[in-house]
């Protein structure tokens, strides 16, 4: 009897490919998600503590660090299921949206953090 493996979109089609590959894939969404567990702090941490920022702009920033620390692992699961299905169908392997949303995010933080300390 075969076991059924999880997602089944994901592991019903094509062949097993080698590995190395799957692992590298997983460890790819596992460096994500502890990307998401750091935004997620970062953006508690930029609430909790007083930082002489102007306060509407901490709270932006803090904001969109804590959604995208939501976010992030959704959109990096997603890429995992398709870089795997792409893998097992010897297809090419989709781009990386999790890297630009992750670069808006850092450059959004950044400018209103940056606003912040300069706006009283």
């Amino acid at each position: 009897m075969t076991r059924q493996r999880f997602p089944r979109s994901v592991y019903g089609v094509g062949a097993d490919p080698d590995p190395r590959f799957s692992l590298a894939n997983e460890r790819t969404f596992l460096a994500w998600t502890r990307t998401a567990l750091a935004l997620l702090a970062g953006g508690v941490v930029l609430e909790g503590f007083d930082l002489g920022l102007n306060e509407a702009l901490r709270l932006a920033a803090s904001l969109t660090l804590i959604l995208a620390g939501i976010a992030i692992p959704a959109l990096s699961w997603f890429e995992w299921m398709a870089a795997e299905r792409a893998l097992r169908m010897s297809q090419p392997l989709p781009g990386a949206r999790t890297s630009a949303v992750l670069a808006v995010v850092v450059i959004v933080v950044g400018v209103l953090v940056l606003l912040g300390v300069l706006v009283p």
